[in-house]
């Protein structure tokens, strides 16, 4: 009776230990799978960045591409004529960093679509400006004028704005700027006719229009010089960022890129090559 028992004991005992044994391959396995896909994740060696054609895709093709290639990353670039798809391709995971939209239009866009993407940094950007078309110069505008700009919401309001603050409109009162729409105008004395396009159309409309509001980038990119614009924004309210998607936020590559862009290498061609633009915030300047 107490050779059974004691056979007993033995075998449960060996039971036991194998299982403490495959519960310990089990968990050292996990583990080392854990460390596999961080180090996967890690070690991410292609950027693909998206941006609206002009000065932002001219900054990563000449500057900042060249700046990770030699950290040993692939750079590759997207370019975009419109203001939606590079947020969709973003969020959907076709692009890992977007470059050429303020934080207003990233707010309301991901608001709208309900996008897990937010703000990284902020990139030296042209200014908004309002450019002669048939007429060059404030001084020619004149009753029944027309005036092209933007037909997104967020630089929609950037014109009413401009707009206001030349006498040419008059917007109501305690009305948040950044959403201004059509319908907080309460006076339009210069009997105004706004017409509004895609953002890319805006240059080539000048030769229909008085005046157009446009996007410096878009400006740029037409054969337009910033320098040119007969009135300019008057804050810096509206400087670029790039976006992100949210669970990147903390990646080494993100780290990489941001300290790129921050660089002095970046300061100093961005002071030869963008004379005149709205520069980060944390630059200090």
């Amino acid at each position: 009776m107490h050779k059974i028992e004691n056979a007993k004991r033995k075998t449960f005992k060996k039971f036991a230990l194998a299982g403490v044994l495959l519960m310990s391959g089990l968990l050292l396995s996990g583990c080392f799978k854990d460390e596999a896909e961080t180090t996967t994740a890690e070690i991410k060696k292609e950027i693909v960045f998206g941006t609206t054609v002009g000065d932002f895709s001219t900054m990563v093709r000449e500057k900042v591409g060249p700046m990770l290639e030699k950290q040993g990353y692939k750079v590759k670039l997207i370019e975009f004529s419109d203001y939606v798809r590079p947020n969709l391709a973003l969020a959907e995971g076709a692009l890992d960093i977007n470059i050429f939209q303020h934080k207003p239009y990233l707010d309301s866009f991901k608001a709208q679509h309900n996008l897990a993407i937010e703000e990284a940094f902020q990139i030296p950007t042209a200014p908004y400006g309002l450019y002669g078309g048939k007429v060059k110069s404030l001084e020619g505008a004149y009753k029944g004028m027309k005036v092209s700009a933007p037909n997104d919401p967020s630089n929609y309001a950037r014109v009413l704005v401009i707009l206001d603050y030349l006498g040419w409109i008059k917007l109501k009162e305690n009305i948040d700027p950044l959403t201004a729409s059509r319908h907080d105008i309460a006076e339009n004395p210069m009997e105004i006719e706004i017409i509004t396009l895609e953002a890319p159309q805006l240059p080539r409309s000048l030769q229909d229009v008085d005046f157009s509001a446009i996007n410096g980038n878009f400006a740029i990119s037409a054969g337009l010089n910033p320098k040119d614009a007969v009135f300019k924004e008057p804050n810096f309210t509206f400087v670029n960022w790039s976006a992100v998607r949210s669970e990147d936020r903390d990646s080494q590559w993100l780290k990489d890129v941001t300290e790129a862009f921050n660089s002095d290498e970046f300061k100093a061609y961005s002071a030869e090559k963008f004379e005149g633009y709205q520069l980060p915030e944390i630059w200090g300047n």
